[in-house]
């Protein structure tokens, strides 16, 4: 009892702290293996993504494979640092680290299963002008946890969209409405007459 009471305690403080228990990522059936692809050689965020699908139980195919494959194209990674604040002599002493991911995921024949998107994230930190050694250290902190984030958001994009298509929540393109037919007109049959205006007085 004291066990369940504690698991029961552990599981609700992890809730309340942001953790929550999912699914593994949800791939089309046919999809035999996924390609990660990124315009940077060295990307963190494409190894991140490797080990995240794979750990959700899709097959992951090598960059030098040459069989068909999905594909998870990273197509642009940016950093920006946005000052939000600045002291008594104009100096930036916090900023706004910002991360923007543009991706898309493609099918193994080419079509895209996500269409290109971009996500962005951010996180602020303060820089004070005389210490630029301890900002470089928290930086960096913060730019592997937006990393980590970026990946799992990614993901979960993908497991979203996914979703919505097999349980046919996607939205199909709409038709093109056909021209209303015109009414033929009768010659024999003489327009109908105006109505008449009545004039005051009369």
């Amino acid at each position: 009892m004291t066990r369940f009471l504690l698991a029961l305690v552990l599981t609700a403080s992890l809730a309340g702290c942001g953790f929550h228990l999912r699914n593994k990522l949800m791939l089309p059936a046919d999809t035999a293996a996924v390609k990660v692809v990124s315009t940077a050689p060295y990307s963190e965020l494409a190894k991140l993504l490797r080990r995240g699908l794979q750990s959700s139980g899709a097959q992951i195919a090598e960059s030098d494979d040459s069989a068909k494959a999905a594909q998870l194209q990273v197509l642009s990674e940016r950093w920006g640092d946005l000052p939000i604040a600045i002291d008594a002599q104009g100096r930036a002493q916090e900023y706004s680290l910002r991360y923007a991911v543009i991706f898309k995921f493609l099918r193994e024949d080419g079509s895209e299963l996500v269409p290109q998107q971009v996500i962005e994230l951010s996180r602020d930190y303060v820089s004070p002008p005389t210490d630029a050694t301890g900002t470089t250290t928290e930086r960096e902190i913060l730019a592997d946890e937006l990393r980590r984030e970026m990946s799992a958001s990614i993901m979960r994009r993908i497991d979203s969209v996914v979703r919505a298509e097999m349980e046919g929540r996607v939205p199909a393109k709409p038709a093109t409405p056909a021209t209303p037919a015109a009414t033929p007109v009768d010659p024999a049959v003489p327009p109908p007459a105006a109505a008449a205006t009545p004039i005051p007085g009369h």
